[in-house]
């Protein structure tokens, strides 16, 4: 093994969204970088998340349309069917162009070299790659996260897959069970019922997505039931057997199992952070798991600092970039940044999507605020019916006192890009009356977020 410990200026473990961009930003300042990577570059987003998963959804997507065409008019001749190769090698393909643009570029930072391999501390200033020992003042984590993978009875004794195996199916399940009601389940559920499987959702809580507000979860429940997935809410019991090549899962005491050909585990993630060493480096962890930081996400240890989904400050690809933002910022560009600044903002990818931004109703009436709400339906939203895509709804929620917009919900056709009409208004930190006053284009969904927030009416 090599004894003596190679310097640098810093060291960034993880290639995810922050650690690249970082890396550039300090090898462009004149610091020698180190930028270490156990597995592939691009981390989450790049190959096992946003942009694969999307590009799923895509094909998903066309395969839905195609067999409403003759809604629209169109005559197709034949039953629509699914390469899954195809699509398979599509969604690689996606993912491979851009982890090898972000490998080139890393490739051509000056003072930035890229080791491959697990890093754990040797103590708080020296890292460990394989027989590399790595030395820097200041250390950046961005180690991402996994699929958690609990201890349910009779896990051990199947095959199940995770949000990441199952893309690597070139296959189409018979029938898919997703165990779990949350964001990325209810994506794989809808996509894969869109390719062709038979799909149950078995969902502990008493609703899908149990953070958003309740008329998000019915909505989305139904546009599951009008897709003919089945969904099973409640589950107290979940158990796994097998049954010959299947999977037989209980869900309720009393209720026969469901029998799926293939079982999706949709559990929730947990950070990587349970092998690195942070102990010998003093970098305290929270009763999660996830690395304790500051709202400059500096650690428990000055000098090192922690991005992405190892921290807890979001699970998302934008908080992750903004979470390099804010600590280049802080060191290189005397621009004070912190997370408390950033407002909470995500999308789901079912079809339609659904847009957030800043509070839910259910936490605006715990904050005890008087607000008023506004809402229409897609129903009742030209561009929507002109679509044929009219499930859903758009809901704005404003401080009654100050006319601050508190939060924004989109479910509907370009809900996940409508809702940023008002996120950045909240940013602005501009009233209400901004919005009530805009004038959009139509025929669009976005065009009636000023008509909904001129028809405000208190929350009660």
């Amino acid at each position: 093994m090599t004894g003596e410990a190679k310097a640098f200026d810093a060291i960034v473990v993880g290639c995810g969204q922050a650690g690249p961009f970082l890396a550039g930003r300090l090898s462009g300042a004149g610091m020698t970088v180190a930028l270490v990577e156990r597995k592939l570059v691009g981390g989450t987003c790049v190959n096992t998340g946003c942009m694969p998963t999307k590009t799923m959804v895509a094909s998903a997507y066309a395969a839905h349309l195609a067999r409403r065409a003759a809604d629209y008019g169109v005559t197709l001749s034949g039953p629509v069917g699914i390469d899954m190769k195809t699509v398979k090698a599509r969604k690689d393909k996606v993912s491979d162009d851009a982890r090898h643009r972000l490998e080139e570029w890393i490739a051509g930072m000056p003072g930035c070299t890229l080791f491959r391999g697990h890093a754990r501390f040797e103590d708080a200033n020296t890292v460990r790659v394989g027989n590399e020992l790595l030395r820097a003042g200041k250390i950046f984590l961005n180690v991402g996260g996994r699929a958690s993978v609990p201890d349910l009875p009779g896990i051990g004794d199947v095959a199940f897959l995770t949000n990441s195996s199952i893309m690597d199916l070139d296959v189409l399940p018979d029938h898919l069970v997703v165990v779990g009601g949350s964001y990325i389940s209810l994506e794989f559920a809808q996509m894969f019922r869109r390719f062709g499987s038979r799909v149950t959702v078995i969902e502990k809580g008493p609703r899908l997505i149990g953070r958003e507000d309740e008329d998000v979860s019915a909505a989305i429940l139904s546009i599951f039931e009008n897709e003919d997935i089945a969904v099973h809410l409640g589950a107290d019991d979940i158990a796994f057997a097998r049954q010959s090549k299947d999977v037989a899962v209980t869900f309720s005491r009393g209720q026969p199992p469901v029998v799926g050909s293939h079982v999706l585990l949709a559990l929730g993630r947990i950070p990587n952070t349970d092998d690195l060493g942070l102990d010998r480096a003093g970098v305290a962890l929270d009763k999660r798991g996830y690395i304790e930081v500051d709202d400059q996400l500096r650690t428990s240890v000055p000098h090192i600092w922690a991005m992405g989904d190892c921290n807890g400050k979001g699970a998302f690809t934008h908080t992750s970039y903004n979470d390099f933002e804010i600590v280049a910022a802080n060191l290189l560009d005397n621009d004070t940044r912190r997370v408390g600044d950033r407002i909470e903002a995500y999308a789901l990818y079912t079809d339609p999507p659904l847009g957030r931004a800043g509070m839910t109703e259910t936490a605006v009436r715990r904050s005890g605020r008087r607000a008023l709400v506004g809402q229409r339906p897609m129903t009742r939203i030209g561009r929507a019916i002109e679509k044929g895509e009219t499930q859903g709804f758009m809901k704005i929620l404003v401080d009654a006192d100050s006319g601050e917009i508190l939060g924004c919900s989109v479910l509907g056709p370009g809900g996940d890009e409508a809702v940023h009409c008002v996120l950045d208004l909240m940013y602005a930190k501009a009233p209400v009356r901004t919005l009530q006053r805009a004038t959009h284009i139509h025929p669009n969904v976005a065009e009636i977020l000023p008509t909904i927030a001129q028809e405000l009416t208190p929350l009660v």
